[in-house]
C-alpha cells in the first residue's frame, strides 16, 4: 500500500476513535470513568459525596453541573454523558414521548415536593384577585404547579390533561391568576414581583428556602405514594444493564446518601429508594399517562 494510503487509512481509523469514544466509553473495561450530569448545588454536592466513595471501588465519577433541565437529557442521548440525575419519572417520561430519545431510567434517588412561596401572605386561599403566579416553563414542572394550585381549589383543569397539563387546559380561573412561566432555576428569584411562586425544591433549597418551613402550600403529604415525581439516574438504554452503572446507582442507593440528602436539603428532601423497586417498570405505567 502506498504510504498516503496508509496516512489516510489512519486518519479515517482515528476519527472513527473519536466519534464512537464518548458513547462506547462506559462498556470499556479499562476506562474506569463514568460522567455523570445534574443540576444545581444540591445535587452537585450529593454527588461529589458519591464520587468520592467511588473512588473505593475504583471508579472516576465525573461530575457535570448543567444549568437548565434541557441539556442533560441531549447530552446523555448524544453520549456526552453516561448517566444523568437531575429528573423525576414524569419528566424523564414527557422527554423520551416527545423528543424520541432512547432514555430509560435505571434506579431512583430522591423525592421532592413542589411548594408555593409568597413574601406577602400566608395561605392561598389569602391570594388576590389577578395576583401574579411565576411557575416552571417545562411541561412536567409546570404541569405539576398547575396541579398544586388545581389541589389549592384555585383553578380547574380539563379532565383529559393527564400528568402534564398545560395553561390551555385551564378551564375554570375564578381568580384570574396571571400565571407566568418562567425557566425553573429562575422560579425562586420571581418572589420579589410576584404574589406566589411555585418552585422545585432543588432550586428552592438552593435559593435559601425549605416547602417544609416556608412553603405556603405543598403539593403532597405522602411522597412516597407519588411515582411519577420519583427522581431517578438515567441511562441509555443500551446501558441499562451496564455492570459499572450498577455500581454507581448502588453507591449512591446507601445510608450515606440519605444521609447527606437531609444534610445539604435540610430535611426538605427524602430518600426514594427501597428493595421492591422496579424503576423502569414504573416507568412504562407513567409513559401511558403522558401527551404528546
Amino acid at each position: 500500500m502506498k504510504k498516503w494510503q496508509k496516512i489516510i487509512l489512519t486518519g479515517f481509523a482515528a476519527l472513527g476513535l473519536v466519534a464512537c469514544g464518548n458513547k462506547d466509553a462506559v462498556d470499556n473495561e479499562d476506562n474506569n470513568q463514568v460522567k455523570v450530569g445534574v443540576v444545581g448545588d444540591v445535587e452537585r454536592e450529593v454527588w461529589e459525596d458519591v464520587a468520592e466513595r467511588a473512588k473505593n471501588q475504583g471508579i472516576d465519577l465525573q461530575v457535570e453541573v448543567f444549568a437548565d433541565y434541557v441539556q442533560p437529557n441531549e447530552a446523555l442521548a448524544d453520549g456526552s454523558l453516561d448517566i444523568n440525575a437531575f429528573q423525576h419519572q414524569a419528566f424523564l417520561a414527557d422527554f423520551v414521548t416527545n423528543k424520541g430519545a432512547d432514555l430509560v431510567p435505571i434506579g431512583y434517588t430522591y423525592i421532592s415536593p413542589m411548594a408555593a412561596y409568597s413574601n406577602n401572605i400566608k395561605d392561598l386561599a389569602e391570594i388576590n384577585q389577578g395576583a401574579k403566579v411565576v411557575i416552571p416553563n417545562d411541561a412536567t414542572n409546570g404541569g405539576r404547579a398547575l396541579l398544586l394550585l388545581q389541589q389549592a381549589g384555585l383553578i380547574k383543569l380539563d379532565d383529559t390533561a393527564g400528568l402534564t397539563p398545560a395553561l390551555s387546559d385551564i378551564v375554570e380561573n375564578s381568580k384570574n391568576l396571571n400565571i407566568i412561566e418562567v425557566d425553573a432555576a429562575q422560579v425562586p428569584r420571581s418572589l420579589e414581583d410576584a404574589e406566589v411562586v411555585i418552585a422545585n425544591t432543588n432550586f428552592a433549597v438552593d435559593a435559601g428556602l425549605n416547602p417544609f418551613k416556608d412553603g405556603i402550600f405543598v403539593d403532597t403529604d405522602d411522597l412516597s405514594q407519588v411515582v411519577q415525581y420519583r427522581c431517578v439516574i438515567a441511562s441509555r438504554t443500551e446501558d441499562a444493564e451496564n455492570e459499572k452503572l450498577k455500581q454507581v446507582v448502588a453507591l449512591y442507593q446507601s445510608p450515606e446518601t440519605e444521609a447527606k440528602i437531609k444534610e445539604v436539603t435540610n430535611n426538605a428532601d427524602q430518600k426514594a429508594w427501597s428493595d421492591r423497586d422496579d424503576a423502569q417498570a414504573d416507568f412504562q405505567n407513567i409513559l401511558s399517562q403522558v401527551k404528546k
